[in-house]
């Protein structure tokens, strides 16, 4: 049995009275995820949606107490660390982890950003240490699968798109991945959205497509090996 985290960070909600503000991320992650369910029912499945409910931002008490060593600290800075303790657990005992995301400004949401600032956390996600010379940061989890799903307005951020020096947003999210334990990435990306012509809708229902081709091949063990060779890395840009 493994255990699936699948957050969303889209402020839209995926069903909304007027379809046409349907969050795009999400229903594309919903795909995945209800394709997954059919295949591993048994499995852990835990769900956040920081559009939706988004964590606190960090402040300088929530750094004081990270830089406290555990058994000088306060109740009051426990309390202060307990969301990050529970999201850090929650990846720590995931073996996949799915995001999903829309581009907000070229980069993710701020609720998603705050999601990670509670979790990259020293001697927690990561380790410090000078002897490492120009490298002192270390990762120290490993072996997770992580799905990235990303949607945005304008088309052309893959590498020598149009738009690739304006992607911060999948490029942030595979430098962080290395800090939620990921060793293999998938990404699926929808695009054209601000267009709402042929190409978004052949994007979209691509993506779901290949969200629906990821969650079955990963949910099934004895075929993911197949799928690494196909799908690994490639992103849905039509």
């Amino acid at each position: 049995m493994s255990s699936l985290l699948h957050i969303d960070s889209s402020v839209r909600a995926a069903n909304n009275p007027n379809p046409d503000h349907d969050s795009i991320s999400k229903t594309i992650a919903l795909r995945f995820i209800d394709t997954w369910k059919r295949n591993q029912p048994a499995d852990e499945y835990i769900y956040r949606d920081v559009g939706m409910n988004p964590p606190d931002f960090i402040t300088q008490d929530w750094i004081d107490a990270v830089f406290t060593p555990d058994e000088k600290r306060t109740p009051a800075q426990k309390e202060r660390l307990s969301l990050s303790d529970k999201l850090i657990a929650e990846v720590s005992a995931a073996d996949v982890i799915l995001i999903s995301s829309p581009m907000y400004n070229y980069g993710m949401p701020a609720q998603l950003k705050a999601w990670f600032d509670q979790i990259v956390r020293i001697n927690k996600t990561f380790d410090f240490d000078l002897s490492r010379g120009d490298f002192p940061l270390k990762p120290l989890l490993s072996g997770k699968t992580l799905i990235i799903v990303t949607s945005s307005g304008e088309f052309g951020f893959e590498k020598g798109g149009i738009r690739e020096d304006s992607s911060h947003l999948t490029p942030h999210l595979q430098t962080l991945s290395k800090y939620l334990g990921a060793d293999t990435v998938y990404e699926i990306a929808s695009e054209y959205q601000e267009f709402g012509d042929e190409r978004h809708r052949i994007s979209v229902a691509n993506a779901k497509n290949r969200a629906e081709i990821i969650a079955s091949e990963l949910s099934i063990p004895t075929r993911a090996s197949t799928l690494k060779d196909e799908v690994l890395n490639v992103r849905s840009y039509y």
